[in-house]
């Protein structure tokens, strides 16, 4: 009697949090959480990240961030080939296994470009700069948090949609109701069924901003599983 008591009590503070805070007073306490003292808005640093997929070799990321001098670089070992992606301010440099001047059949070859390279910047940028990056011009936050069991876990949630010239995803971000530690988030695309969910463990302290250790990425369909990024430091 008395457990069940307990996990009424707890339901309903639960259900009360959700009620009682906004999406946007969420997503400042989940950065309260994660970068304490504002250091994501002049991050420099550098990133190692490893990344395993099903019946692939693994790759190994070097990544450079430097926020406030807009300059970032990607440096990734597969196998027996390394590309170097480097981006400042306008500047584009590619290079593959230290040949800063590919030929035009490496660059076809390996779908070398400075596409990819926006792509990379953006792509790093965004899931460790998360949550902080909910704040960035074109996100619309949902006034809405919801409560949610994920996995069996209770989390507050976030929805985020964009501008339409910024991204066409939904996205949805699972908080600790506790701590407001970032723990899950899960994209949509035109239907329910599509996109992924990612799940974090673990943290790495780094420049003062906790960041995700371990992320796991799945399917929403399936729950198949497309591989994992550690962060290594």
């Amino acid at each position: 009697m008395k457990k069940i008591l307990f996990i009424l009590i707890n339901l309903f503070l639960f259900q009360g949090m959700a009620q009682n805070i906004s999406g946007k007073e969420l997503l400042e306490k989940t950065i309260k959480y994660h970068d304490p003292n504002g250091n994501w808005e002049t991050f420099k640093g550098t990133l190692h990240v490893t990344m395993t997929t099903p019946n692939n070799p693994k790759r190994d990321s070097k990544i450079e961030i430097n926020l406030p001098n807009q300059f970032f670089s990607v440096e990734a070992k597969r196998g027996e080939n390394t590309t170097k992606y480097t981006l400042e301010k306008e500047s584009c440099k590619i290079a593959f296994n230290g040949n800063e001047n590919p030929s035009e059949e490496i660059i076809k070859e390996h779908k070398l470009s400075c596409d990819r390279a926006n792509l990379y910047k953006n792509y790093y940028t965004y899931l460790y700069g998360l949550p902080m990056k909910l704040k960035d011009n074109g996100t619309i936050i949902d006034d809405k948090v919801e409560k949610k069991t994920f996995k069996g876990k209770e989390y507050l949630v976030l929805k985020v949609t964009y501008d339409a010239n910024v991204g066409k995803d939904t996205w949805c971000f699972y908080f600790n109701p506790k701590t407001y530690a970032m723990e899950v988030y899960q994209f949509f695309k035109a239907t329910k069924d599509s996109g992924e969910y990612i799940l974090l463990s673990e943290e790495e302290t780094i420049n003062g901003i906790k960041m995700p250790k371990v992320r796991a990425w799945y399917y929403n369909k399936g729950n198949g599983y497309l591989g994992t990024d550690t962060l290594t430091k």
